[in-house]
């Protein structure tokens, strides 16, 4: 079943921007991935707006893979430099209907 990471980051340092851009993309294609977006153009069309810096949406075959690719020794690094220049959070769904009425999504 198909997931999706979502990667919320304020960038608080941003030393470790141009290798992780550079690199990590190829780390998650390894595992599946491929990046849908990454941006810093966000609007906020409901509620408080947040302070992200960028927003990624990283597609992955599974769950599993997802997991597969920020667990990945190659990518330890990468994760490291990002957490100690940012406030970021990770989010893994999948592409299920939690209220079982979109006909064109799996029903979880």
């Amino acid at each position: 079943m198909t997931a999706f990471l979502i990667a919320e980051v304020k960038v608080t340092d941003d030393a470790w921007v141009p290798d992780y851009a550079a690199r990590v993309h190829d780390i998650a294609a390894k595992h599946g991935g491929r990046y849908l977006s990454r941006s810093g153009n966000i609007d906020t069309l409901e509620g408080q707006p947040t302070d992200e810096t960028l927003i990624a949406l990283i597609q992955f075959p599974d769950r599993a893979s997802a997991h597969a690719f920020a667990n990945d020794p190659e990518y330890a690094p990468f994760g490291k430099a990002r957490q100690d220049g940012s406030v970021s959070h990770f989010r893994v769904i999948d592409d299920t209907d939690l209220a079982g009425a979109i006909p064109y999504l799996p029903k979880p």
